[in-house]
């Protein structure tokens, strides 16, 4: 229900919504102990005999560029 905040209807106080954590990103995302976001590559799950060495190999976790940081913390405000 909306309300406009001075109504004299409103018997209740107005408050923001809560911030919330995008579930897929909690999933997926996790904060490293120097406060970097870090993420683990794709297509290293299933499948695999079929894929070359070099994918196989290749490091499976990655750090974000920082310039994605402020996006990450939008989608991860309580991480």
């Amino acid at each position: 229900m909306f309300c406009n905040r001075f109504s004299p209807a409103l018997h209740f106080p107005v408050f923001m919504p809560k911030m919330k954590s995008h579930s897929g990103a909690k999933k997926r995302v996790w904060k490293t102990g120097s406060g970097r976001y870090a993420f683990k590559r794709r297509g290293r799950s299933h499948l695999l005999q079929q894929k070359s060495r070099r994918q196989k190999r290749i490091n499976r976790t990655i750090v974000a560029h920082p310039t994605n940081r402020a996006a990450l913390q939008g989608l991860l405000p309580n991480l």
